[in-house]
């Protein structure tokens, strides 16, 4: 179960070490391992965009921040060797399709060397250590299917982002085929792999949240590049809270049968069109408008993708609990909060904490014999 007091058994007291904790997932990760008793340490370059969800919501205070460069291997080694981790959440990444298209090699260097010297570093030292690998849904061999991709099928990629995630995850698996496949291994590894997230605090360029947001505060018009494509929509605490429960799992006496790769997606009705976020995202904010703005000569990205996420469902008792709608609305809200002026970490941490009892109380929904007990 998601909920505060089952997440903190596994990390309360723990020496966490979160790589990309400036970024916009990495800063809901950060706040939230904190708010769960964890002491969490840092590698990341500074805030990648101005204002940050890091600097907005103090999370300076909550982090033992470090700056590094995830392509400095010897930099890598020496904050893992510094801290011993118990548990390394791997999220600092290139993480835009259109910037591997301008800066295919460096998407390269960070997506895939950065993540060899996590791994080597941990295989290095050779301290015990939970190690969550998180690449992408855009790791598979993209064929175009309705349905969802699951954990064994073949992983590839159409634009260097994608590629780049694809070979993420063969590092990930050749460092635990051949370092780390004893079930009586100290270091236990998996990969994650989520959707197309959303919510507040996200600024980066060529995202749709940031720009709609930006359009509707200026009375402008959405424009969308590929209004038709379908993605795999959910706010940012799911696919964290499948991080937060495998990395528990993992750390675990037999945390060794769950060194494998997962999939945290959203409700399969919430795999929609971007016209639909975009509709959504108008009607949350109260007015505005979108219109396409497809161009022919724009970087190929693909037009459908979803993920399939029954295994995580019936081994990790992992299950999405927020609809596109309330997704959608708990974004919106952050950002007029964010404009209003107001506390945004506690607007974060509220929201967090209202992830948690939705969580349980559909858990518990979903479970008459266990909420009898």
């Amino acid at each position: 179960m998601v909920t505060r007091s089952t997440l903190a058994q596994g990390y309360a007291g723990k020496r966490v070490l979160l790589t990309g904790h400036t970024g916009f997932k990495g800063s809901w990760m950060a706040l939230w391992l904190a708010e769960l008793g964890a002491e969490v340490f840092g590698l990341a370059l500074e805030p990648p965009t101005t204002p940050s969800l890091f600097d907005l919501a103090g999370l300076a205070e909550s982090v033992d921040h470090h700056i590094a460069d995830i392509r400095d291997a010897q930099a890598v080694h020496d904050r893992i060797a510094a801290v011993r981790p118990d548990i390394i959440f791997h999220m600092a990444a290139q993480s835009l399709v259109r910037e591997s298209y301008r800066s295919p090699v460096d998407t390269l260097a960070v997506n895939v060397m950065g993540t060899a010297h996590v791994l080597e570093a941990a295989r290095q030292l050779g301290n015990p250590c939970a190690v969550v690998i998180v690449t992408s849904d855009k790791c598979y061999d993209n064929r175009e299917w309705v349905w969802g991709y699951r954990e064994s099928d073949p992983l590839g990629g159409h634009d260097p982002y994608s590629m780049s995630k694809g070979a993420a995850e063969l590092v990930t698996d050749s460092w635990r085929s051949s370092f780390f496949h004893a079930p009586d291994s100290v270091i236990r590894v998996a990969s994650a792999r989520a959707g197309n997230v959303i919510g507040g605090g996200d600024w980066a360029v060529d995202r749709i949240v940031t720009d709609s947001i930006a359009a509707l505060a200026r009375g402008e018009p959405i424009r969308l590049r590929n209004p038709q494509a379908t993605r795999p929509w959910q706010h940012v605490l799911e696919p964290l809270s499948g991080y937060l429960l495998l990395g528990q799992r993992l750390a675990q006496a037999n945390g060794a049968a769950f060194a494998e790769a997962w999939n945290f997606g959203p409700l399969t009705d919430s795999i929609r069109p971007v016209s639909d976020l975009a509709g959504l995202l108008v009607g949350a904010w109260g007015s505005g408008r979108w219109e396409s703005a497809a161009a022919p000569d724009q970087p190929r990205e693909a037009h459908s993708l979803a993920l399939n996420c029954d295994k995580a469902h019936h081994l990790l008792d992992w299950r999405p609990r927020w609809s596109i709608e309330q997704a959608v609305d708990a974004t919106v809200g952050w950002f007029k909060a964010w404009q209003a002026g107001e506390d945004l970490r506690s607007v974060t941490r509220d929201q967090i904490a209202r992830y948690e009892a939705d969580a349980a109380a559909s858990d518990l929904a979903a479970s008459p014999t266990r909420s009898a007990r």
